[in-house]
């Protein structure tokens, strides 16, 4: 049996691509989806998390009309998403520690 979920990091990976780079929602989702090793997250948790995370104030919005197509709306990451961003790497840095140990012992079996 397999385990599901492990999308509970997708606001620290977008954060992170939104460091690197302001990005629209199907940009974000297709960066996870190419560049991660195994993306857990689909097109609903992605705008569920951007959504959430607007109101949080870690990234700001604005809207590009184009002449052909849907607008879209852009995601650009603020201060406060950049303390956040921080805040999940050291979340992160702890959680790895714990996989490594797991993954030391688990060996040892």
């Amino acid at each position: 049996m397999a385990f599901k979920g492990g999308n509970r990091h997708t606001p620290a990976f977008l954060l992170l691509f939104l460091a690197e780079e302001p990005s629209y929602g199907g940009m974000l989702l297709s960066r996870m989806q190419t560049e991660l090793p195994h993306c857990f997250s689909d097109s609903a948790i992605i705008y569920r998390s951007l959504n959430e995370m607007e109101k949080n104030g870690w990234v700001e919005t604005s809207w590009e009309y184009r002449d052909t197509g849907q607008p879209r709306k852009w995601y650009t990451i603020t201060l406060r998403g950049k303390e956040a961003l921080q805040e999940q790497a050291v979340d992160i840095q702890m959680r790895l520690a714990n996989f490594e140990f797991f993954l030391s012992r688990f060996n040892k079996l």
